[in-house]
């Protein structure tokens, strides 16, 4: 079947925010372009549509690519649609639309490249955000890292950069770090201690062996979670000033 002149052909690709906390810091998992175009430059992992019947579906596409691009596997991390994007002429070699998706998890490894790219590493968002990007992936990005700012507000998404067990004060430090912002530790304890589920007969000891033990919590079960597989809060947990910047 030929295309119609009327239609044109487009290309789809899944591109990935893909978040993570280390060392205190939120970075952000970038490749460098092996290929043209922009090549060596910076960019955000991602692909087009299997050509070889690999992908049902575009989340197919994007764990597919975060997988071969990264190393990731899909059960490493909270994966939800972003945004989809197109511009005229955002990709030089056709017409491209791209379905974003934003990633989070507590990945602290190394990342492996994958074929299509010369490196793959975790950079800082704060310097990510002022690098100049491949296509239109700074925009994708400002939005993926202003979701995750917001899902902060309304959702348990904190606890997707955690272990299974954690104690409030570090889910207090995951928003910091992502807000970068100061919390206050006792109105924070009160707010989002109802959020979670307290593990029973069980505690922490803080650094250095001193104070009280600190309580363990885990996330809720999956039938109190949304369609995202995440616990609201309600009401929201409000920034001091939006943007995070």
């Amino acid at each position: 079947m030929t295309s119609s002149p009327d239609f044109p052909p487009f290309g789809v690709t899944a591109d990935l925010v893909i978040l993570t906390i280390q060392d205190n810091q939120l970075r952000v998992a970038l490749v460098e372009r092996k290929g043209d175009p922009f090549r060596g430059c910076l960019a955000l992992p991602g692909g087009f549509i299997s050509r070889h019947g690999l992908d049902d579906n575009l989340e197919q596409t994007a764990l597919r690519e975060l997988n071969e691009e990264t190393g990731i596997r899909a059960d490493e991390v909270h994966l939800e649609q972003l945004k989809t994007y197109w511009t005229r002429g955002r990709d030089p070699r056709q017409e491209v639309v791209t379905v974003a998706w934003l990633a989070l998890g507590p990945v602290a490894r190394e990342l492996r490249a994958g074929t299509d790219a010369a490196s793959a590493a975790w950079y800082p968002v704060i310097e990510a955000l002022d690098a100049p990007l491949a296509f239109d992936h700074n925009v994708i990005l400002r939005d993926g890292v202003e979701r995750a700012r917001a899902r902060l507000e309304y959702t348990d998404i904190a606890a997707t950069f955690l272990g299974p067990r954690f104690t409030i004060a570090a889910v207090r430090e995951i928003y910091e770090t992502v807000w970068g912002e100061d919390l206050d530790p006792g109105n924070f304890q009160r707010k989002m201690t109802g959020i979670f589920d307290r593990v029973e007969n069980e505690s922490v000891r803080p650094a250095g062996g001193r104070g009280r033990p600190a309580a363990l919590f885990t996330r809720k079960p999956p039938s109190h979670r949304d369609e995202h597989g995440l616990v609201p809060i309600d009401p929201p947990f409000r920034r001091s000033s939006r943007g995070g910047e």
